[in-house]
């Protein structure tokens, strides 16, 4: 499995990449082997400003549908419009095409305190 180092995550198997005073968030590598097949993404927060740990969409896998919840609060400005046509993009490449959505921060600090990479392994195994 893949653990980016630039990343951090949440004990929920979210990810989120912090570049100043915007966000990008996803499902972890781990999360998506666990779901499974992904084939819908609903997100219908886009424009809304939501605290860090509220459910903000969720994923429709083969044999479940799982909450995603928001790392960092903020207001979610872009949902990965790709994922319409393409879902299968959270499995095949989580931390890339498989992205979910773009965020402005109300407070880029919360991030710190989630979980590096080494802590995030170590919760996963």
């Amino acid at each position: 499995m893949n653990f980016p180092e630039n990343l951090r995550y949440t004990n929920d198997h979210e990810w989120v990449l912090v570049e100043g005073n915007t966000a990008t968030v996803g499902i972890t590598d781990f999360a998506q082997h666990e779901l499974g097949d992904i084939v819908y993404v609903d997100i219908p927060s886009v424009g809304k400003t939501l605290e860090a740990n509220t459910i903000f969409g969720s994923v429709e896998a083969v044999k479940t549908v799982s909450d995603l919840y928001l790392p960092v609060g903020g207001t979610i400005t872009e949902v990965n419009s790709g994922l319409n046509d393409n879902p299968q993009n959270v499995n095949t490449d989580p931390y890339g095409n498989g992205w979910i959505v773009k965020m402005t921060l109300t407070d880029p600090s919360q991030a710190d305190g989630l979980l590096d990479a080494a802590a995030y392994q170590k919760l996963v195994h």
